[in-house]
């Protein structure tokens, strides 16, 4: 009698999911304890950080970042402990709290003043700013987003393991990794693709997506919804975008489509090895690497986020990266291509720059149905004229 194989997802980075989110009698607690107090408030990217948190997306991670890993992470891409970590994950007060020392519970409230979580501080240590962005983004620039995001955050960094009080926003495509790999079970998949992104998919972008699910059982389109670039597509247009594209041109037994409550740091190679741990903690086993994955400007080489992955043990990231060089639609191939497939020169190749399609769409011209479906195209283009994307 033949056995039937039990689906398989990878283990969390670190081993375990670790969640943070409070339950109802700590969560009381920690509120009547908290009072009036101001404690910290938080950054969009530091309240992403915390969401992520609360669903365990950033296991191993209990908390912002100490000293010794955060030194860690800067100098070998690990943290203390050795396991692979790209990006240092902290919490930069405009200032610490008048008198806090290590062993007191902080509060940590949103921009509205909504209390999130506590921070159970252990460290507060000074970092060199310039030093992070040259190790972490590559630049001193300014031009960087990141890096001018991290020069006004200034040199303190709180350190300690929080408990999140409020419960993070619930939506049908807010799932938390423990509910993604729910779903991937229930569906029988054991190999699945993540595809990172932060702007409309196009139609290279359906490809690459399209070829990587030739290969595993099922794909998580994972576009990221916490705070981006001022010039970036709202999420709230992207979703729509997503929406009627899986709708109309993908298989609805082998996608499945989440929101990833993080903030973009544009740090480029280091991001998408970030990218990729995170998703190994949603339950996928692949992960989709293009053409300059979370870059801005030129700040990086086009393919250093796929040479990144070659510092690290395949077996110690747990997550296998697809690398797919550019593509396009290839008139004279009379089809989707990339530069590994396809013989014809750039004439015959339907290619079009970012501020050519925001040009575009202002003039109230649909891009060609070779660069993007008809139906993404109508949904950026009402956004235009809706004044949605007035500052893109």
């Amino acid at each position: 009698m033949q056995t039937r194989k039990v689906p398989q997802l990878p283990a969390p980075h670190g081993g375990r999911l670790v969640e943070r989110l409070a339950g109802p009698d700590l969560a009381a607690a920690l509120r009547r304890d908290a009072g009036d107090r101001p404690g910290l408030t938080l950054s969009p990217r530091e309240a992403s950080d915390v969401e992520l948190l609360a669903v365990g997306a950033l296991s191993p991670l209990a908390g912002f970042m100490g000293e010794a890993d955060y030194r860690s992470v800067l100098t070998r891409k690990r943290l203390d402990g050795g396991l692979p970590w790209t990006l240092p994950v902290t919490l930069a007060p405009a200032g610490a709290p008048s008198g806090a020392a290590p062993g007191d519970s902080v509060p940590l409230r949103d921009e509205d003043g909504r209390l999130l979580a506590v921070l159970k501080l252990t460290e507060i240590y000074e970092v060199d700013p310039l030093e992070e962005a040259r190790l972490v983004f590559g630049t001193e620039s300014r031009e960087h987003p990141g890096v001018a995001q991290l020069l006004a955050g200034g040199r303190v960094r709180l350190a300690g393991p929080v408990d999140v009080l409020e419960p993070p926003p619930r939506d049908e495509l807010r799932l938390t990794p423990r509910e993604t790999r729910e779903a991937f079970l229930a569906r029988g998949w054991r190999t699945v693709v993540a595809f990172q992104t932060r702007n409309p998919v196009h139609r290279a972008h359906e490809y690459l997506q399209k070829v990587a699910l030739e290969q595993v059982d099922g794909l998580l389109l994972h576009p990221l919804i916490g705070a981006t670039k001022g010039d970036d597509v709202p999420a709230d247009v992207r979703l729509r975008c997503y929406r009627v594209l899986l709708d109309r041109y993908y298989p609805k037994d082998r996608v499945l489509l989440a929101a990833f409550p993080a903030a973009m740091r544009y740090a480029g190679p280091r991001e998408a090895v970030w990218h990729a741990l995170i998703r190994k903690n949603y339950g996928c086993s692949h992960f989709i690497v293009g053409r300059d994955h979370a870059g801005v400007g030129g700040f990086y080489d086009s393919y250093a986020a796929q040479a990144i992955f070659d510092e690290f043990d395949p077996a110690e990231i747990g997550i296998t990266p697809l690398r797919f060089e550019n593509s396009f639609y290839c008139r004279a191939c009379a089809g989707m291509a990339s530069t590994r497939t396809c013989p014809h020169g750039e004439a015959d190749r339907v290619a079009l720059s970012g501020s050519r399609v925001r040009e575009m769409l202002r003039e109230g011209k649909l891009p060609p149905p070779e660069f993007s479906r008809p139906e993404v195209a109508q949904i950026l283009a009402d956004a235009y004229r809706g004044g949605a994307l007035d500052a893109a």
